[in-house]
């Protein structure tokens, strides 16, 4: 039998599989961004709902719930970005850590961390200039400041900037990295 094969299994037995105890859930990876960002999600998507019923199920559409999910998505991509950065979760080529000695590799970690954070640091300057200039424009439906919106960039990348910072700092006192604890959390049970 090969690694992709699996034994054949009786529909009592998938039947059974289903009232194991799973055990209680681990909530405790998750940071008040994350548990913030779900609460946007939700909102958007009574959004959506309510644009969906009111515009084919009422034919009278209700303008405002398009603009509103379009910010709430907005938002939830970049408070989404805070989590990836703090628990390494970006799309990374990690060939070359393969390839390099575990000393090597560290090193490269390093730097690479410290062209994070200093990217982050660039990216929420400049979203805090972009700010000043666009942060008094008003929403087209709705009469609310884009501002809104624009401080909660602003804030999300000054989040992904500090969770960097955390980061580098975490990799420079732990034996693993960040990226290598990510990378063990990853790989499933019993393999």
């Amino acid at each position: 039998m090969t690694d992709q094969q699996h034994p054949p299994i009786s529909v009592d037995e998938m039947a059974h599989a289903f009232e194991e105890e799973a055990g209680p859930a681990d909530l405790s990876r998750y940071a008040i961004e994350d548990w913030l960002t779900l609460a946007i999600f939700w909102g958007m998507a009574l959004c959506v709902f309510l644009q969906f019923f009111t515009r084919y199920a009422l034919n009278n559409s209700l303008a405002w719930t398009e603009e509103i999910a379009a910010n709430c998505l907005v938002v939830i991509v970049f408070l989404g970005s805070v989590m990836c950065v703090r628990m390494a979760r970006h799309i990374q080529v990690d060939l070359l850590y393969r390839l390099m000695s575990k000393r090597a590799a560290r090193l490269l970690q390093g730097v690479v961390d410290l062209i994070v954070v200093g990217f982050f640091a660039y990216i929420t300057w400049l979203m805090w200039r972009y700010v000043a200039i666009v942060g008094s424009e008003r929403m087209v439906t709705v009469d609310l400041p884009r501002g809104i919106v624009f401080y909660t960039v602003l804030a999300a990348f000054a989040l992904m900037f500090l969770r960097a910072l955390q980061n580098f700092i975490k990799d420079m006192i732990n034996t693993k990295t960040v990226r290598e604890q990510a990378e063990e959390a990853d790989v499933p049970q019993g393999v």
